[in-house]
């Protein structure tokens, strides 16, 4: 089969342009006996990296598809699959699944029909398996990638390996590994230039501007019905919002006045735009899903620097993608307390002269050590 050959040859070049290094994250994904997973996470993260580097340092016979590739769309997806199967390979590696016509029940029908074969499909949300058939949630196992930490960014870029920390812990063991290395300096960059591991391709303001469009107008038409041009301007008009907000909510009312929505509409695609990792919501403590009264974010804080966007809310929004990894986080009722509610503990974030109100700590940006009750910011970024 004339197909099978060429996407060989696809994943013998994939394999040669893997990097050198590799995420220290991917060690914590146990796939390697899981015959049927979803690996997911924002675009630009490592998705398909992370899986061709699990078939490349395997000695099992495993072929590569990317769903969105014009060889394999007019194909159905359970003829090419079981193609490879019959030709005795062990398993299939398909990525951004969610482009592949009538995706969930062929996948279904595969796991069922050859038993003996592995299914890794990837896809930049678990929306997907939400909304497909309950059958096939629970026949595949779901690992999320995140967003890139500063302690991989260091071992990226500088060849530092740190132990993970708990940041309201002694931290004092890491210090010996990091004499002589301008942390603050190093730590600048990442928020700038390398929170997504793009960074090794260059340009990155540019991929990271064109890997959001995508997550936009590629990804989400497929979890939201009836989506319509005006949907794409409201939630372009929420980034913008976001980016530039000193207080990092939007009114509700207003928005949905100003663009004609329902408030039903407009939380549809917040939900939407959080489960694409587009933005974070960080809610009160409270059984409401509704986003009034909650901060939210933009996901990846490296975007308020791409765009000269509110210094602030980048701070509070690194705070958020750290703790969030970890633990459970909250917005605190009231401001003049803390900001956020972390596993009962209250912290403020700010800059060095940051007042520390009623929090239990202060997490403070431009300081290379703890000091009393104030933790650096850049320290939050050895969580994971």
């Amino acid at each position: 089969m004339k197909l099978l050959i060429n996407l060989k040859l696809i994943l013998e070049r994939l394999k040669r342009y893997l990097p050198l290094k590799k995420r220290p994250f991917y060690d914590q994904i146990p796939i390697d006996d899981i015959r049927g997973a979803l690996i997911y996470g924002s675009r630009g993260v490592g998705k398909t990296t992370f899986l061709i580097n699990k078939i490349a340092s395997s000695n099992k016979n495993f072929l590569y598809i990317s769903a969105d590739n014009p060889l394999v769309s007019f194909i159905p997806l359970y003829d090419i699959v079981s193609a490879m199967f019959k030709r005795g390979y062990d398993g299939v590696v398909i990525d951004e699944i969610h482009h592949a016509n009538k995706w969930s029940e062929h996948l279904k029908s595969l796991y069922d029909d050859y038993p003996g074969n592995k299914i890794w499909i990837s896809d930049s949300s678990n929306l997907i398996l939400k909304k497909s058939v309950s059958d096939l949630s629970r026949r595949f196992v779901q690992f999320r990638i995140p967003l890139m930490s500063f302690r991989e960014y260091l071992y990226l870029t500088q060849d530092i390996m740190i132990d993970l920390i708990d940041p309201f812990e002694d931290s004092k063991n890491i210090y010996p590994k990091l004499k002589g290395v301008n942390i603050l300096k190093l730590f600048s960059e990442y928020m700038s230039s390398g929170i997504r591991p793009i960074f090794f391709e260059g340009e990155y303001c540019k991929r990271l501007k064109s890997l959001m469009e995508k997550s936009i107008y590629y990804d989400i038409p497929f979890y939201v019905p009836s989506i319509q041009d005006s949907h794409f301007r409201v939630m372009n008009a929420i980034i913008g919002h976001l980016v530039n907000a000193p207080i990092p909510t939007i009114n509700v009312s207003g928005m949905c006045n100003e663009w004609g929505l329902s408030k039903e509409k407009l939380y549809q695609l917040l939900f939407v735009m959080e489960q694409s990792e587009l933005i974070n919501i960080v809610r009160v403590r409270s059984k409401s899903m509704y986003t009034k009264g909650a901060k939210i974010f933009l996901a990846d804080p490296s975007i308020y620097n791409c765009f000269d966007g509110n210094l602030g809310s980048a701070r509070e929004s690194f705070v958020v993608m750290c703790l969030k990894e970890k633990y459970e986080l909250f917005a605190s009722k009231n401001e003049k307390d803390c900001d956020f509610i972390v596993n009962n503990i209250k912290i403020e974030v700010g800059g060095r002269n940051k007042k520390k109100k009623n929090a239990d700590f202060v997490i403070t940006d431009d300081v290379d050590i703890p000091i009393k009750n104030r933790i650096p910011l850049w320290l939050l970024g050895l969580i994971y």
